[in-house]
């Protein structure tokens, strides 16, 4: 069975000879894409060419966008910016009485340097102790009427039953008592001053070997 309807030149006469009829079937015309396809891409290629280099070389027309948007980004802007006003008052004729930074004294122009200040001052009504840790017997008894007849209240007095001293040795408590520790230095004729906090005392005089 054909699929095509029947038509006249399927009427065939038995007493004609015998033909054959061969039927074409009709393709629907492909449209071809790319042409059309060409075409657009060098019609974008000339904008975009038109769009970014035309305006570059000067070749833009005068009233188009491109041309506008250009001068109003390089161009300067056209209205002067407000100027701060210069002081016109003339300069006063008398001079400043007030002095300068740079001639403002300082302290080191003092014709005399003022002497340091001790932050803490003796205190004689402090008691102070006096051990001997030598084998010279009455030394610390001696020594002991040195520190009174300077003005110092006396603590304790005896023999020394610490560590043994290599030399004589004054121990204060705290930094308080480091003023008066230096003053008995000098009194004693002592250098070696350490502060403990070991001793219940204000101020411990060690007597050691070699004290004179």
């Amino acid at each position: 069975m054909t699929k095509y309807a029947r038509d006249e030149f399927d009427r065939v006469p038995e007493a004609s000879s015998r033909q054959g009829v061969h039927r074409v079937a009709s393709e629907a015309p492909r449209r071809r894409l790319g042409p059309i396809l060409a075409v657009g891409i060098a019609a974008l290629a000339i904008g975009l060419v038109a769009f970014f280099f035309l305006p570059k070389l000067g070749l833009a027309p005068t009233g188009s966008p491109l041309m506008a948007a250009g001068s109003a980004l390089e161009s300067p802007s056209a209205t002067p910016t407000a100027e701060a006003p210069q002081s016109s008052a003339p300069a006063s004729a008398e001079p400043s009485t007030e002095p300068s930074a740079s001639e403002a004294p300082s302290a080191g122009d003092s014709p005399s340097a003022l002497p340091e200040i001790e932050a803490q001052s003796v205190d004689k009504t402090q008691p102070v102790a006096v051990y001997n840790g030598t084998t010279t017997a009455g030394l610390a008894g001696r020594v002991s009427s040195s520190v009174t007849a300077a003005g110092w209240k006396l603590g304790p007095v005896g023999n020394w039953g610490g560590m043994p001293q290599q030399s004589s040795v004054i121990y204060y408590n705290g930094a308080a008592q480091k003023a008066n520790a230096e003053a008995l230095g000098d009194l004693l004729n002592i250098t070696s001053l350490v502060d403990s906090p070991e001793f219940q005392q204000p101020v411990v005089v060690v007597l050691g070997p070699g004290f004179q």
